[in-house]
């Protein structure tokens, strides 16, 4: 027994007499006997590259906030950066709640956790649901991308058809990710994605070619509204009409933090919305921070179709007596595991929370006002910024919170730009060139109520010293 055992510092279970006891009761005498199934050509046979281990607490906390110290945030530097993940204000009162010990911890509320989720999720569903005119507002999921593919997902199974048309101004990652869900077409049950062409002038879709493409095959029309140029679509209704004329399910994926001052998709015909929480009380964060929302009317196919969980408020087993409950749960993974709708999980639960306390905080008129700061801070940015020789604003049209911004004029490329601003404590817009290459060269600048008119003007000087 020459061998030099190692405790690691953060890896549980090291101690050999701990390790020794662990194998003695699954019957095993070295631990290499629970890796015998791994063909031996995939097992690594070296040494790892890494660090050893760092002992001490202090000597850890010391080392990741080295590696944090590299992270330039948007507390240092002024951010116009958007494109899916957008810095709003989030009130502290936000925090403080979805930080509390019985909503971070607890599950998802059941008569094995704490019931006051089911309550609060009650009440994101009620205020969701006033915001979007919809009767129906499932339990979130992970982003935009999967919420949208989802409610594609959902059409295909109500109508029975699998090809579904989508605007080709939808952002590229996002579009990605409904691939995904959609299905490769190598798969029987794929779903094909036909994409639609865009008004060149107004980046709104071109309902000439919604026409010629859409047939009585078709399961579902998506759109986006405001778009991820950010533009905002005003053809709703029309495309809502060419949609149920050919027996289509009509999909408008939006922006919540819209909705103070544009019509919910509802209003013009939309049949399924879906789209992004982080707007309403979630902070920006790396890899998380983002929860996606689907929405209807209350229609049993789309009630029976939707794999996501549902509150309601339900009669109890004593007559006159209510509680707040999961309605068809046999619809989803839980309920049915691999015979469910889809797959769905609680990773993104706890942000019903913090929406509903933002939009309790909000109300209707302080949803109004956020949006009226933010179409007029992004008009007097565009403004601004189109009247620097060599600069161009994209399209012609009105636009929410982004807009894109062409630089060929300039004689420089948008990295060169972004890279010059951030010199400057600037992060510029999202570099669009590998993007969307028919716009040139070209970025998309996101605005919200965060910024003042000083930042605006700081922003707009830093443009113009770089592109001399």
């Amino acid at each position: 027994m020459g061998e030099k055992w190692f405790v690691h510092p953060y890896i549980p279970n090291s101690v050999p007499d701990i390790r020794e006891e662990m194998l003695r009761e699954i019957g095993v005498d070295d631990v290499e006997a629970l890796f015998v199934e791994i063909p031996p050509h995939l097992r690594f046979k070296g040494r790892l590259d890494i660090p050893e281990p760092i002992r001490s607490e202090a000597g850890i906390q010391r080392h990741v906030e080295q590696i944090l110290a590299r992270n330039k945030t948007c507390k240092e530097y002024l951010n116009f950066l958007g494109a899916g993940c957008w810095q709003h204000h989030v009130p502290a009162v936000v925090d403080e709640i979805v930080g509390r010990s019985e909503f971070v911890t607890a599950y998802c509320g059941a008569n094995y956790s704490d019931h006051g989720k089911y309550q609060t999720r009650f009440e994101f569903n009620s205020m969701m649901g006033e915001l979007l005119n919809m009767d129906a507002v499932a339990n979130p999921i992970y982003d935009w991308g999967h919420a949208a593919g989802i409610s594609l997902r959902m059409a295909s199974r109500i109508t029975g058809h699998n090809r579904v048309l989508m605007p080709k101004t939808t952002g590229p990652e996002r579009l990605a990710q409904i691939r995904n869900l959609l299905q490769p077409q190598v798969m029987s049950t794929h779903i094909a994605i036909v994409l639609v062409d865009y008004d060149a002038d107004t980046g709104m879709l071109n309902l000439e070619d919604l026409r010629n493409k859409i047939s009585g095959e078709t399961a579902a029309v998506y759109i986006e509204n405001p778009s991820y140029l950010g533009t905002i679509e005003n053809q709703g209704p029309e495309i809502s009409r060419i949609t149920h004329d050919h027996g289509a399910i009509f999909i408008v994926g939006t922006d919540p933090m819209s909705l103070g001052i544009l019509v919910p998709p509802a209003d013009y015909g939309a049949d399924i919305a879906c789209g992004d929480l982080q707007p309403l009380g979630i902070h920006m964060n790396c890899g998380g921070g983002q929860s996606g929302f689907v929405a209807f009317h209350e229609d049993v196919a789309y009630l029976s179709e939707c794999p996501l969980e549902l509150y309601t408020i339900m009669e109890t087993e004593v007559e006159g007596q209510y509680a707040v409950a999961e309605m068809i749960a046999e619809r989803t993974s839980y309920g049915s595991r691999d015979k469910g709708k889809d797959w769905v999980a609680t990773a993104s639960g706890l942000w019903t929370i913090g929406t509903a306390v933002y939009l309790s905080l909000m109300g209707p008129q302080g949803m109004k006002e956020i949006g009226e700061t933010i179409i007029s801070n992004a008009r007097y940015a565009r403004n601004l910024l189109g009247a620097i020789d060599g600069v161009n604003i994209q399209f012609n049209t009105a636009s929410f919170k982004e807009f894109v911004v062409n630089f060929d004029g300039t004689g420089k490329s948008v990295s060169k730009i972004n890279k010059s601003l951030q010199e400057r404590k600037i992060f510029g817009g999202k570099d669009l060139s590998g993007e969307f290459p028919e716009f040139g060269n070209s970025a998309l600048y996101c605005i919200t109520e965060i910024h003042t008119r000083e930042d605006i003007e700081r922003m707009v000087e830093a443009v113009e010293e770089v592109i001399k």
